[in-house]
């Protein structure tokens, strides 16, 4: 649990912690928000259909949430939260850190080609955010560091290991999007998630004699 320990408190050391009250009311309203990208996509999401579905005050949400992007934004960070409590009750069998990586990957990809709408809808919200979204995309890309860290079993990755971890995040959401727009099937995407994984091999620390 280390390495979520310290994404989650990087990622909100910015905004004072919630109340309980706060925070089931942030939760219904990111549950609205993916119910609603999973019957119909990015254009599904609308504010006030949001707020009425959350039972919220339509003020209330964009005080949570200043536009849709962000909702979708956050509606992603807390889709991969859920991956990553899942991944870690049955954690990838693989002998090697990249094989454990390439198929936890692969099995977050699977989870959201279950829910295409609502993976299309929050793939183009982070397409579209703009520097005002940086928080919200922060927190996606650290759960997503520390569901790679964790598959990987390290809680003191190197520089090096760092900058394998970037390019394998940078490489699983360009294949998310080339799946998405039909560009890539699902086969190929395997490869490429498999083949970006052996950047892990190569930051190895080499054995001390």
């Amino acid at each position: 649990m280390p390495v979520e320990a310290k994404v989650d408190i990087g990622a909100r050391s910015a905004t004072p912690p919630l109340t309980e009250r706060q925070e089931a009311r942030r939760r219904r309203i990111l549950h609205a928000s993916a119910q609603l990208a999973s019957r119909g996509g990015f254009d599904a999401v609308q504010m006030r259909e949001v707020a009425e579905s959350s039972q919220v005050a339509l003020g209330t949400l964009y005080r949570y949430f200043p536009s849709k992007v962000h909702l979708l934004v956050a509606t992603m960070q807390d889709q991969l939260e859920h991956m990553h409590g899942t991944l870690r009750k049955k954690p990838p069998a693989g002998e090697t850190a990249s094989e454990r990586v390439a198929e936890t990957l692969m099995r977050a990809f699977r989870a959201l080609q279950r829910e295409p709408h609502l993976a299309d809808a929050m793939v183009r919200a982070l397409t579209f955010a703009d520097r005002s979204v940086s928080p919200e995309v922060d927190q996606v890309s650290r759960q997503t560091t520390a569901i790679i860290l964790d598959a990987m079993g390290l809680t003191d990755p190197t520089p090096a290991q760092l900058s394998a971890v970037r390019v394998i995040e940078h490489t699983w959401h360009s294949a998310l999007i080339t799946w998405l727009s039909g560009r890539a099937s699902i086969a190929q995407v395997k490869i490429d998630i498999e083949t970006v994984c052996r950047l892990i091999d190569l930051t190895e620390p080499e054995q001390k004699p």
